[in-house]
């Protein structure tokens, strides 16, 4: 560790429980038993505490706020954006509160295409993906989860990423899209253990997919992007766009 590393890994160990444990498992290299011992304290302390203390009786955040009941509207503040936060947070999978938020977004959010979407069908493959993600983290007993992974692994565009606009005439990944995907199969592989050939396939043709959207972005030429309310427009390829990620 250098010096400026050092300075720096004190002043994260200064901050919040959710920085303070990923510091010391991931820079510091302290034992596992402390570095388990101080992700315990999310649910306690700081940023973690403060958002569970938020939660609304019926296990939703924001609920009342939005057409559907605070599940994934109003961004940022919703139940769905809450609980990707307390994942990045480390908040550990136990947690009966979150526990409890995960039930009612698999029975509210499941749709009969086996994707998750929240007052209104089909399915969105972002919000999926994202739900997915949150579900797995928390290892959620549940055999639904099967179900959404095999609808995620269907949604895999012939390049190799992921876009929610695909239905409307996308013809290629968004990159926004694929990390949502990507971040989904990792934990379900790791956590549930299930499908593990053909995620892994998954996450082969998707490193594929990143090299060429890279190669977009450095040469500043992509497909133009889809209008939002035109399900038949199809863009030309090698078009000047807007920046990459969208």
């Amino acid at each position: 560790m250098t010096r400026s590393t050092d300075k720096a890994s004190r002043w994260l160990l200064d901050g919040d429980p959710a920085v303070r444990w990923q510091v010391l498992l991931d820079v510091v290299g302290a034992a596992a038993s402390l570095v388990e011992r101080e992700r315990q304290r999310v649910a306690r302390e700081g940023w973690g505490a403060r958002l569970l203390a938020r939660q609304d009786p019926e296990g939703t955040w924001a609920g009342g706020l939005s057409s559907d009941g605070g599940l994934y509207s109003p961004k940022w503040i919703s139940t769905t954006y809450t609980m990707l936060l307390l994942r990045d947070f480390g908040l550990p999978a136990s947690n009966p509160q979150a526990q409890k938020a995960c039930t009612l977004l698999l029975d509210q959010g499941l749709q009969r295409d086996g994707g998750i979407n929240y007052g209104w069908t089909p399915s969105e493959t972002c919000i999926t993906g994202m739900v997915l993600s949150i579900l797995a983290y928390f290892e959620y007993d549940d055999d639904r989860l099967d179900t959404i992974a095999d609808h995620l692994l269907a949604q895999q565009m012939p390049d190799g990423g992921w876009n929610c606009r695909r239905r409307f005439g996308a013809t290629h990944a968004s990159v926004h899209t694929t990390i949502s995907a990507l971040e989904a199969l990792r934990l379900y592989e790791t956590n549930r253990r299930r499908k593990v050939r053909a995620v892994r396939a998954a996450q082969s043709s998707a490193a594929a997919s990143a090299r060429t959207a890279a190669g977009r972005c450095k040469t500043g030429t992509r497909e133009r992007p889809i209008s939002k309310w035109s399900a038949s427009a199809r863009p030309a390829a090698g078009t000047p766009s807007a920046p990459c990620g969208c």
